[in-house]
């Protein structure tokens, strides 16, 4: 089965069309700037990586281009079904759904919770409906993993009449790279572990994931709450919003805007990379050095917090760019670890290749899985059209 996955965000659209049988990516692509003046459309069949400069006034035009470059390639008609990735679904989702009339009422219902995220989602979703109606479409989402937390670790402690009104509660995201990295880990293990899962890039979230269930995660009601990101400032006292906006004379929106968009490490040091952050330090940056510092030690706190909810931790996983690419973080995290019976092979963990980079003796294995979040909807969406 040929399953096109989608991935529509505010301005971009990312595609890979991938077979659910080999788990080969048979081509991919993105359009990055939909709705800008202009807007650089790459596409690689295969034969190397082709870039356009082409422009898209909506995602229905981006999709319509995605399916000329496949109908030309690969041909339409050897698409079996169309998976997307959808960011929220509220607590109408444990899992992955085909979707229908209903879902696609839910999904926008549940903008006003993702407002930057689910109504791309939705459009790229209507797009393909109309293009492609005969095919099923299957909508799989961030927040489904985190479904089966239970309700001492998703409920905030504010008056239970907004929850009950207005759904005010941790949802968690990332839910797609979590559980796929999670059921590697397993299959690795040879088991139903007990696991930290670390998915860290520009945004991060961390996972306590009880016998291949997540039980607590770093986010919340939204993608904003937890550790330190690129350039989202993470958990901070909430107090400091309205004492923000009385200094700077703005509203309660503009500082929200500026802890999502300027703040975290880019608040910090002014780069919101770590690559570059880590260059910039080692040549004696005192800005970079704090901001890598913040991140090494906030990191450790929530890991460590999370290794607490459960009852024993088999391994600890990192994942996605930094969580895979910056070894000298996963040394710094599992040093401050050690009292918890964690050891890192620092020689096998500076190579940057290694899977199992667990120091012998260690009573928690460290593991670094390449997370790969098309391959899980591709798996889900062929499941469900198979069923």
């Amino acid at each position: 089965m040929n399953v096109l996955v989608l991935n529509s965000g505010s301005s971009s659209l990312k595609f890979q069309v991938i077979s659910a049988k080999t788990e080969k990516v048979l081509m991919k692509g993105i359009a990055d700037g939909i709705g800008l003046p202009t807007c650089k459309f790459k596409v690689d069949e295969g034969r190397g990586e082709q870039i356009f400069s082409m422009k898209f006034k909506d995602h229905k035009e981006a999709v319509s281009q995605v399916m000329k470059e496949i109908d030309k390639d690969i041909g339409l008609s050897n698409i079996n079904a169309i998976g997307h990735r959808v960011v929220h679904g509220g607590e109408h989702y444990h899992d992955a759904t085909v979707i229908n009339n209903d879902v696609i009422k839910t999904i926008d219902r549940l903008s006003e919770l993702a407002p930057l995220h689910n109504p791309p989602n939705l459009a790229g979703i209507l797009a393909c409906k109309k293009m492609l109606p005969k095919l099923k479409q299957v909508a799989v989402f961030d927040t489904a993993f985190h479904q089966t937390m239970p309700a001492h670790s998703y409920m905030y402690a504010i008056p239970y009449e907004h929850y009950q009104k207005y759904k005010i509660r941790k949802y968690g995201f990332h839910g797609t790279s979590h559980k796929y990295v999670t059921l590697e880990a397993q299959k690795y293990l040879k088991k139903k572990a007990n696991l930290v899962t670390c998915h860290l890039g520009n945004g991060s979230s961390i996972t306590s994931v009880l016998k291949g269930k997540s039980v607590d995660t770093t986010m919340g009601l939204t993608p904003l709450q937890g550790v330190i990101m690129g350039t989202r400032s993470g958990s901070i006292d909430p107090e400091i919003v309205p004492f923000l906006a009385d200094k700077l004379k703005v509203d309660a929106h503009a500082v929200i805007k500026m802890l999502n968009k300027e703040s975290g490490l880019k608040g910090i040091c002014g780069y919101p990379d770590v690559r570059t952050i880590y260059e910039k330090a080692k040549k004696g940056n005192k800005k970079c050095r704090l901001a890598l510092d913040m991140l090494g030690y906030n990191l450790s706190m929530f890991i460590s917090a999370h290794m607490a909810v459960l009852p024993s931790v088999d391994a600890i996983v990192f994942t996605a760019g930094i969580g895979q690419g910056a070894w000298y973080l996963r040394e710094a995290i599992c040093d401050n670890l050690a009292k918890f019976g964690v050891n890192l092979d620092r020689a096998k963990n500076r190579k940057n290749k290694a899977m199992d980079v667990t120091a012998r003796g260690s009573k928690v294995k460290v593991l670094v899985i390449p997370t790969n979040e098309e391959l899980m909807i591709a798996k889900e969406t062929a499941r469900l059209v198979k069923s």
